[in-house]
């Protein structure tokens, strides 16, 4: 089956999958990796970064996008928002039904783990320090830098012709690995709201054991800033004609 929608649902179901495991297993308490840390943290996010955009160009998704925020961006430097709605309903059907299945695979281990914030920080992002416009703005610089630099590797100024086949994905990976060790640290860098969204979704309806709340009252955060830095990485990339 090939088709952009397609590729857009499953390459961000193989990123949320990869994703939100990574971060079930640093946090449950009977995996094998609990206690990793934040490096194998931002290195599983780069590399499910990468297998996602692998798997949507494969099904035929030239964009990739994975992230609405991206998908924004790239209707507001092109002035085309024509397929945006269809792109967003793959990415967020994708983001649920990848973490659905990290809480299934992950089936037994939730009754070993009593912390209810840890559980719901494996599916959805929260404030280091609460402190709304900074959080805001955390989610607004690291999807703006995500857009541009993202822009950048693939730019006539750095090659005339794109990157080599294949490298281009690894340089994309590479930079969702270093905004999370840079710019991470302060709300979890959802930088996608497809990414935080669904699997809060998950948390909430799932059936898993002492979950606690979702923390709803934080979700708009992770979905206003990405696509407020994605909206405003289009404008610049628009005008700055990379």
């Amino acid at each position: 089956m090939h088709s952009v929608w397609f590729g857009e649902f499953l390459g961000t179901l193989v990123l949320i999958l990869l994703g939100n495991g990574v971060n079930a297993g640093v946090t449950l308490r009977k995996s094998y990796a609990a206690d990793s840390g934040w490096i194998v943290v931002t290195t599983g996010w780069g590399i499910a970064v990468l297998c996602g955009v692998l798997v949507a160009q494969a099904c035929g998704s030239g964009f990739a996008h994975l992230n609405p925020a991206i998908s924004l961006a790239s209707a507001v430097r092109a002035g085309d928002f024509s397929q945006l709605l269809s792109l967003w309903s793959a990415q967020m059907l994708g983001a649920i039904a990848g973490s659905a299945l990290m809480a299934l695979h992950y089936g037994p281990h939730w009754s070993h783990t009593p912390d209810q914030s840890a559980k719901l920080g494996i599916f959805c992002t929260a404030p280091a320090v609460k402190a709304t416009p900074f959080n805001l703005l955390s989610e607004i610089i690291g999807t703006a830098v995500l857009i541009i630099v993202a822009a950048a590797i693939s730019s006539r100024g750095v090659a005339t012709n794109g990157p080599a086949a294949g490298v281009g994905q690894w340089l994309v990976a590479s930079l969702v690995w270093g905004i999370g060790l840079s710019l991470g640290g302060t709300t979890g860098y959802a930088i996608n709201p497809a990414r935080d969204l669904g699997p809060r979704l998950v948390h909430a309806l799932a059936p898993i054991p002492d979950k606690g709340g979702s923390n709803w009252s934080y979700a708009p955060i992770p979905v206003l800033g990405p696509l407020i830095g994605g909206a405003l990485a289009g404008f610049f990339l628009r005008f700055a004609n990379f």
